[in-house]
């Protein structure tokens, strides 16, 4: 696939997910924004899964640890053919599969429950360290926040990973630099969280977190008995101009004239 076909998958995407969140009234647009070609690079360019077989034992496990940006992991797995396209429309529903954080036991495409921060990379070493034991050969991807990464758990989880030298795992930080409160640097400073992570014992990388295709090959690269991290320079509200770089649309929905705007930035009407 190339570049550009991925910025316009990244689009179409992008526009799913504002339909979605316009029409549930709820659920968080910055952080799901932001995450789109992290999302885009991993499951269109390097993991392997089978729409078909959801819970495929040989398949490569997705963790979003930062579970409220689910709308993003949503509109792939729609896309993908994991579940038709219309089922997003009704996100956040009473009868729907699709939660307000991921559900596995609901959503096929979903490996991991997740929704309270600071757990998913703990679940996703767990998972990594599954394979290893069962000797199987898939990779177990974490999308973590950058206002997670405040919480103690991820860095004992970080801790176990280097020393069961999980090189079948990839934590890819989506660092936006913002989170509900404001920005990182003033309700938590991460400082260099690149090196902080190489001291723990893993491989890094930075990449461009909006470019696919620097994603997917990052993501692709192994470190011999070594977990890897991607920090993921990313923006917030990425694609929208009012919301990007903005703090306050990390959950708050929009009215019909912002949805308007949105949709017409992202290159047509508001397809309701």
């Amino acid at each position: 696939m190339g570049h550009d076909s991925l910025d316009a998958t990244a689009t179409r995407l992008r526009r799913d997910i504002l339909k979605m969140l316009y029409l549930c009234q709820s659920g968080h647009p910055g952080g799901s924004l932001s995450c789109v070609e992290i999302l885009e690079g991993l499951y269109y360019r390097t993991m392997r899964v089978d729409p078909a077989r959801p819970a495929w034992e040989d398949r490569d496990r997705l963790v979003l640890s930062k579970g409220h940006a689910c709308p993003a992991l949503y509109a792939v797995l729609a896309d993908l053919g994991f579940f038709p396209r219309e089922d997003l429309w009704r996100l956040r529903q009473v009868d729907s599969h699709l939660q307000g954080h991921p559900d596995m036991t609901k959503t096929p495409g979903v490996d991991v429950n997740t929704g309270s921060l600071g757990q998913g990379l703990s679940v996703a070493v767990g998972l990594a360290l599954a394979a290893k034991h069962k000797r199987k050969d898939y990779r177990v991807y974490a999308v973590v926040g950058d206002g997670e990464v405040q919480e103690g758990m991820i860095w004992e989880a970080a801790m176990a990973a280097s020393h069961y030298k999980l090189d079948n795992l990839v934590v890819l930080l989506d660092h936006n630099g913002l989170q509900i409160d404001g920005p990182n640097e003033e309700v938590m400073g991460l400082g260099d969280i690149v090196a902080k992570f190489s001291a723990f014992g893993f491989d890094c990388e930075e990449v461009d977190g909006h470019d696919a295709e620097a994603v997917a090959a990052a993501a692709g690269r192994r470190a011999e008995g070594r977990p890897r991290f991607i920090r993921c320079r990313t923006v917030k509200g990425k694609g929208v101009s009012f919301m990007e770089g903005a703090a306050g649309w990390h959950g708050k929905p929009m009215n019909a004239q912002e949805y308007e705007t949105a949709m017409k930035e992202l290159g047509g009407g508001q397809d309701v």
